[in-house]
């Protein structure tokens, strides 16, 4: 049977079928219409669904309470402070950089049945990683306090050094390591804002040491491995992964939202007055994109042109080659992006004869359009739900994987380290401090991923069931009385 659109697929309700009420009986213009009142049948669904929505706020409740997205991208100094947090003691606005003053404690670490832990090795946080002097020897002393009388801004001015003020006491224990300043011996880097030490002592700087009686220092190559084990653990991996989603912002602002409806408007009305071309256009742009996205990944794994990916950030020596994690991960994307590349160029050129039956499929599609205009304006309704939902979501899922306490850490450990505060040498608080994740958050987080897939399923389900419901009443009223969109929504 035919129609203003084309063959009808399916039987069409006709008076001659029984002219029931409900359908519109009849001969009439009005024949075969579904008209009687829609409602809700799935009320259990809905108090699953109601329960669902519950317990995702309870949920994120918990994540905004106790997460801090700042840990996700800056590491903990010694007094359990976040690196860049202007609310730490002392503020540390721009002091970004964890900064590891003690070599020895570091390289200790890296020992196989060692009792000293990296967490529990003193950090700072700095603004830059420091270097050796070129022609002498630099400090980088503790933060300002007890007889220490220079503000932080005076202490970063003087480039973290105040040596030239210290006690004989406080020169002492300097000189055994012990604080409240420490050689920069070793060239550093900064890797995702920690300091990776380079196994390469200054031998001006250490000899300037030496001969100011300083002990010694273990130059081995462990302590460029032990910071770098720390900065590419998976779980360290992983936070930066989510902080980048924190960072990328605006890139989803504009690329995930304010393009995607632009373009998906152009598309609808090319549809409607240039549908004969509009099947090609789609698959050359489709490959066209992913062309794009595979060149794009070639020039940041380094395989194209001159600007890799790095994990330095800032400027550093040419000559040290950092690895990480993510570079491997970035030329493993590369690779699937090439796969899916040929995939779909081959896949292109197989479904030719497929493509050349669209056509008529989208010239149905304009004539919809054409006559149900408000097509082209009613996405923006579950787009503007989604994007609410999707801010929402976002924040909450930055807070979740965030989420715990900084505790000290119980170690057992001999080390010592000058008090300022107290003005003496103190051996009770050389424990690091830790993020300590609550047993239930993996459970937390896995309901919050399914939560985001449940959420947007249901809000494209209730979308396209109105799409659907305007489309198929124009279409089995064969083209003979108007349709509203917001008719289909009740």
């Amino acid at each position: 049977m035919g129609g203003p659109l084309g063959a009808i697929i399916g039987r069409y309700p006709s008076a001659a079928a029984g002219g029931d009420d409900e359908l519109g009986g009849g001969g009439g213009p009005g024949a075969g219409i579904i008209r009687h009142n829609r409602r809700c049948r799935d009320i259990a669904f809905l108090v699953i669904f109601a329960a669902f929505w519950v317990a995702m706020i309870v949920n994120s409740s918990f994540g905004f309470n106790q997460g801090n997205p700042l840990r996700l991208t800056y590491e903990l100094d010694y007094k359990g402070n976040i690196c860049g947090d202007k609310h730490g003691d002392p503020n540390l606005h721009e002091l970004d950089v964890r900064y590891w003053m003690n070599p020895n404690q570091v390289y200790q670490s890296g020992l196989k049945n060692s009792k000293v832990n990296l967490a529990d090795a003193k950090a700072i946080c700095l603004m830059e990683c420091p270097n050796p002097a070129v022609d002498g020897l630099n400090f980088i002393c503790d933060y300002p306090e007890g007889d220490i009388r220079l503000s932080v801004d005076d202490w970063i001015n003087r480039d973290y050094d105040y040596f030239e003020f210290l006690t004989p006491d406080m020169r002492n224990s300097s000189l055994q390591l012990q604080g409240p300043c420490y050689p920069v011996i070793f060239p550093t880097v900064n890797v995702y804002w920690s300091c990776q030490f380079i196994a390469r002592a200054s031998n001006v700087s250490l000899k300037h040491w030496q001969q100011m009686g300083g002990v010694s220092i273990d130059e081995n190559i462990l302590i460029d491995k032990t910071v770098h084990k720390a900065i590419d653990s998976r779980s360290a991996v992983l936070k930066r992964y989510i902080a980048d989603i924190g960072k990328s912002w605006p890139v989803f602002i504009v690329c995930g939202g304010i393009l995607p409806v632009f373009l998906s408007v152009i598309w609808l009305l090319m549809i409607r007055y240039f549908v004969a071309a509009m099947t090609w256009v789609t698959v050359v742009l489709f490959n066209g994109l992913v062309i794009s996205v595979t060149m794009f990944c070639y020039i940041k794994a380094g395989w194209i042109g001159n600007d890799p990916l790095t994990v330095v950030i800032g400027e550093s020596d040419p000559y040290v080659h950092i690895s990480g994690r993510e570079i491997s991960h970035l030329h493993t994307v590369t690779i699937f992006m090439t796969a899916v590349m040929i995939i779909a160029f081959l896949s292109s050129i197989a479904i030719v004869r497929r493509i050349l039956i669209a056509t008529p499929v989208l010239k149905v599609a304009a004539k919809v359009i054409g006559e149900v205009q408000a097509l082209i304006v009613f996405p923006l309704v579950p787009f503007f739900i989604l994007a609410i939902f999707y801010m929402f979501w976002f924040a909450a899922t930055l807070h979740l994987f965030s989420s715990g306490q900084v505790i000290r850490n119980d170690c057992n450990i001999d080390c010592c380290s000058y008090d300022l505060k107290l003005g003496k040498v103190n051996c009770d608080n050389c424990c690091g401090y830790s993020i300590h994740y609550t047993p239930h958050i993996s459970i937390a987080i896995l309901f919050h991923l399914f939560g985001c897939y449940w959420a947007t399923q249901f809000f494209l389900a209730c979308s396209s069931t109105v799409i659907a419901g305007s489309v198929a009443s124009y279409y089995w009223a064969r083209g003979e009385i108007s349709v509203s969109v917001l008719k289909s929504i009740v």
